[in-house]
């Protein structure tokens, strides 16, 4: 049987092997389990996820270790994610509640209409490596409560932690048929997407998979398809007196999770007149960057990329940029022969003709720099993605500006790209997302409405259209 084997970034160890699963088998293990889940009372559900939230609060140190080791980030972050983990239940207990709650109007001849919703049957979820607990669980939880059943296949770069995370639910009491692990790779997501008896799709990760399942999920509208993809993201600084609070910033929004996130800054385009003494103060800040392995003391600012692959694909993008006509500000290095440790990359594309629309997910960032604030946003709007976005400046009438002709779905004033709250919407346009935001408004797609108008006598009429007796 062949086997997944994880490895850690920052050492090359072995973390974890296991099967490679069968689709069709967890399908038909989820579809088997629904229904029994399904006409379970909400209090039910919520009840099992709460259990869920302590379970993962009982077990987050060893959570937070696999997480780390797995993805290369360091231990606090790992920690983190894992609090998130369990903060998504609260919040999508409250979202259930707000997005899809049932209602009652009164109608004309002591009718009444009804607005329920219902689950859409077996969902299949697609995680990511940047987050591998997380993301996932930002789908997953949400389609729990609304009463469906889930098939998770982790990302073949993270199966610990997915592991880790199912096993979770399933010792919360969640039936084990309603949460199914499928273990796998690029074959074993193709064969999921595309089978006949998933009721839909939630995945997050790259826009190119993203438009390949956008394109397959044309001919089945009858399916739920949600998409989380990435972004190009801008970081503006104009106008601004404090420096090195905008390079502390531009370093949180690039360079955090080694720019593994997809609300990363990859641009920043700043007012030429503040361009060299803000890059001063952001080489001074990269200067001091801990870059290290995940339980190093002190603890490192960002680990590695997740595999030599990937920090094989951003150096050569660095020479790529470089060969388009970039200028580079600061080289990216690999600071450990054979394992993807990375130092920050800046290079000025100012002076090139034609920008390279892509998202590279690493700590990779392009400078640009600008004359007037007109010209900063036709700039941040030069993109097909359209994910987050965010001004520097303490300017009021900028910000609105900004924020009135920025197209992200994610728009910030003096914050960072990243770090979006649970609490809201997260999502984006063009390339981004396909209109389907996730973390509170997850619960809109893992639940359909249903209106009925109802009456609890027969009584009916035709006034008009009928000849005489």
């Amino acid at each position: 049987m062949p086997e997944l084997v994880s490895t850690e970034p920052a050492t090359g160890a072995t973390l974890w092997r296991g099967p490679v699963g069968n689709v069709d088998t967890e399908i038909a293990a989820a579809r088997g389990g629904w229904a029994g889940w399904a006409s379970r009372p909400l209090a039910y559900r919520i009840e099992a996820m709460r259990r869920f939230a302590n379970v993962v609060r009982s077990r987050s140190e060893p959570f937070a270790d696999i997480i780390a080791r797995e993805t290369g980030k360091p231990l606090w972050e790992a920690r983190t994610e894992v609090e998130t983990v369990v903060a998504k239940v609260e919040i999508s207990i409250s979202a259930y509640a707000e997005r899809t709650s049932q209602r009652r109007l009164e109608s004309p001849m002591n009718a009444r209409t009804a607005l329920r919703h219902k689950p859409h049957g077996v969902l299949a979820v697609l995680g990511p490596y940047n987050f591998p607990a997380h993301l996932p669980n930002g789908h997953i939880v949400p389609a729990l409560i609304a009463g469906n059943a889930v098939v998770f296949k982790p990302s073949e770069k993270t199966p610990a932690t997915g592991a880790f995370l199912v096993e979770c639910f399933h010792a919360s009491g969640v039936p084990e048929d309603c949460v199914r692990l499928l273990i796998g790779g690029p074959d074993e997501g193709r064969a999921l997407a595309s089978h006949p008896d998933i009721d839909g799709l939630l995945f997050t990760g790259s826009s190119r998979t993203g438009i390949a399942l956008n394109r397959q999920f044309a001919e089945t509208p009858d399916k739920i398809l949600a998409l989380e993809m990435g972004g190009n993201n801008p970081i503006i600084v104009w106008n601004t007196p404090d420096l090195y609070a905008a390079a502390v910033l531009v370093v949180q929004s690039a360079f955090t999770s080694a720019g593994q996130r997809c609300t990363a800054a990859r641009r920043l385009i700043v007012e030429r007149r503040l361009a060299e003494p803000l890059l001063a103060e952001i080489n001074r800040l990269c200067e001091r960057l801990i870059i290290g392995e995940p339980h190093a003391d002190p603890a490192p600012f960002m680990g590695p990329v997740i595999d030599n692959e990937a920090a094989d694909q951003l150096t050569e993008s660095f020479l790529s940029l470089s060969a388009r006509g970039g200028r580079p500000l600061r080289f990216m290095q690999r600071l450990v022969e054979g394992r993807p440790f990375l130092t920050p990359g800046i290079i000025d594309m100012s002076d090139t003709p034609e920008r390279a629309d892509v998202e590279l997910f690493g700590p990779l960032l392009q400078v640009f720099r600008v004359d007037s604030f007109d010209d900063a946003l036709a700039e941040a709007n030069n993109t097909r993605y359209g994910l987050s976005a965010s001004l520097i400046s303490p300017d009021p009438q900028l910000y609105d500006r900004f924020w009135a002709n920025i197209r992200a779905g994610i728009v910030n004033w003096n914050r960072p790209t990243n770090g979006a709250s649970s609490g809201a919407p997260f999502g984006g346009i063009g390339l981004s997302g396909n209109h389907r935001p996730s973390a509170y408004y997850a619960a809109d797609y893992c639940a359909y409405p249903v209106v009925s108008a109802e009456a609890e006598q027969v009584r009916a009429s035709i006034g008009i259209g009928l000849r005489n007796q």
